[in-house]
């Protein structure tokens, strides 16, 4: 495995195909546009997608919150990435923090966000960017940009309606309003329900259960799961195709058709 990226305001761990990446600054709510997370999640994904290493990325916040998103302060003064004219506030979303939403789109393993707390506008947001969601019992979730006079510019939009569709997403973006882990659970917006003391235990384990596959049959999963987004049927059905013909030739599945045989552990080494 190569090194670990350099991260500023974040802190990475890895352990048997599992990078745990937890935004560490807990001072500011883990607020995404005044604070060096924007790289640190960016740098992750890169790091991750170079090398056949990890399998699967879990996000989560120190402290109380997961993201608390953008700064308000910082909207107020008009200063950071919401200074300047039409053009530059445009320009700073293009190179700030729409960079989240195209690293998480490219991310070539299942990603889990494990909700701690608050996630709220662009924290909310890169929950929904993940594949899957656990939540602590305690945390809320907001669309809140148009309580703020705005909407969501950093792409959240998208990845909202693919995960609730068109309507439950538009009315989350349309009023506003905070979602709390019960409801959230209820609407299909996260997977599962944690105590907040066993949230990152119980996150890591389902992580584990799934970096156990077959590393290359995962990513290659992951891309068939993005790509109903832009093909035709019969487009994707070739697709299909020629993934699994991938896959039947790979080491990994013929010992594990042989572990399913002969009713044993496979062992596989992503070859």
């Amino acid at each position: 495995m190569t090194d670990l990226p350099k991260l500023i305001d974040s802190k990475l761990e890895v352990s048997d195909r599992v990078a745990l990446l937890v935004l560490d600054r807990d001072d500011v709510r883990n607020e995404l546009t005044g604070t060096a997370l924007i790289d640190d999640i960016v740098q992750t994904v890169d790091w991750i997608n170079g090398g056949a290493a990890i399998s699967v990325l879990v996000i989560t916040g120190a402290g109380k919150a997961f993201s608390a998103g953008g700064n308000v302060k910082d909207m107020r003064d008009r200063k950071g990435s919401f200074a300047g004219n039409v053009y530059e506030v445009q320009d700073r979303y293009r190179r700030g923090i729409q960079r989240i939403a195209l690293a998480m789109h490219r991310l070539e393993v299942p990603a889990i966000a494990a909700v701690n707390g608050a996630a709220i506008g662009a924290g909310f947001d890169l929950a929904a960017m993940c594949d899957l969601r656990i939540a602590a019992d305690n945390a809320v979730f907001g669309s809140t940009f148009i309580n703020l006079g705005i909407v969501p510019g950093d792409g959240g939009a998208w990845f909202l309606q693919d995960l609730l569709g068109p309507q439950r997403a538009a009315e989350l973006i349309f009023t506003g309003r905070l979602v709390r882990a019960e409801e959230a659970l209820r609407l299909g917006l996260v997977l599962e329900i944690a105590a907040a003391p066993e949230l990152q235990a119980q996150t890591l384990q389902l992580a584990g259960s799934i970096a156990e596959k077959p590393p290359q049959a995962l990513r290659l999963a992951k891309r068939l799961l993005k790509a109903t987004r832009r093909l035709d049927l019969p487009d994707f059905l070739d697709l299909c195709a020629v993934f699994q013909g991938i896959c039947h030739n790979t080491s990994d599945h013929l010992d594990a058709v042989e572990a399913f045989l002969e009713k044993r552990p496979a062992q596989f080494q992503g070859r």
